[in-house]
């Protein structure tokens, strides 16, 4: 399956069917990110529930401390 990730064209597996499944593949289920699904900002509760097809759009941000 194909995406559009962070604006970068991704091939991600096709066993991955909801943003909780991608943040998972990705490594970033236990750190602070906010999840841009097709320009809709998602809640972390409704990561499990938003469905993710082929061609969809998303943005993973994820917070950096710093000073």
């Amino acid at each position: 399956m194909e995406l559009r990730i962070n604006g970068q064209l991704v091939t991600v597996p096709e066993t991955i069917m909801t943003i909780d499944d991608l943040v998972h593949h990705f490594k970033l289920k236990n750190r602070t990110i906010m999840v841009e699904h097709n320009h809709i900002i998602l809640r972390a509760y409704d990561h499990e529930k938003a469905t993710v097809e082929n061609g969809d759009t998303i943005e993973l941000v994820q917070f950096v401390g710093g000073g």
